[in-house]
C-alpha cells in the first residue's frame, strides 16, 4: 500500500531528512551540508509511505510563479514501487492547489527518462551539481 503526505510536523521532516542523507549523502556522495540547506525550513515537504514505511521524499518551493521541485529521491530497495512517481504527483497538486503557472526540476541525467515519462520536457543541456550531471525540465499546469 502506497500513500503520500504533506509534511507538517517534525517528525516528517525527521523521515524526509533521513531518506535525502541515506540516498544523497551516503549512495551519491553529495556533502551533508551541501544537502541539507537553508531552503529546507520555507519549501513545502512530503513523504510516500510503503507499507506504513516513509521511502520517498520531495519537496517545492515557489519562484516567480512556478514551483521548483527539489530533493525527490527513493530509497533503494523501494525504487520500482510507484513511490517516485507519487511523491511528483504529490507535489505537482499541490502546485496547482497554489496556482503555479508551471513546474520545474533540474533533474539528474540518470532520471530523465522517469521525468519525461511523467510529462516533463528537457530545456538546458548538461551540467554538473555536486559532481552528478543534471538537466533542467519543465511541465506547464
Amino acid at each position: 500500500m502506497l500513500k503520500t503526505e504533506r509534511i507538517r510536523d517534525k517528525a516528517g521532516l525527521d523521515a524526509a531528512f533521513a531518506i535525502r542523507t541515506h540516498v544523497f549523502v551516503e549512495e551519491q556522495g553529495v556533502p551533508v551540508e551541501r544537502e541539507m540547506d537553508e531552503h529546507d525550513a520555507s519549501a513545502l515537504h512530503v513523504l510516500a509511505y510503503y507499507e506504513e514505511k516513509p521511502v520517498a521524499t520531495g519537496r517545492m518551493r515557489m519562484l516567480d510563479g512556478m514551483a521548483k521541485l527539489e530533493r525527490i529521491c527513493v530509497l533503494a530497495e523501494c525504487r520500482k514501487s510507484g513511490a517516485g512517481k507519487a511523491i511528483m504527483l504529490k507535489l505537482e497538486s499541490i502546485a496547482q492547489e497554489q496556482g503555479a503557472a508551471g513546474l520545474k526540476l533540474n533533474a539528474q541525467r540518470s532520471a530523465e527518462g522517469f521525468y519525461k515519462r511523467l510529462g516533463y520536457s528537457t530545456i538546458s543541456g548538461e551540467f554538473m551539481e555536486e559532481g552528478i550531471p543534471h538537466v533542467t525540465m519543465t511541465k506547464p499546469l
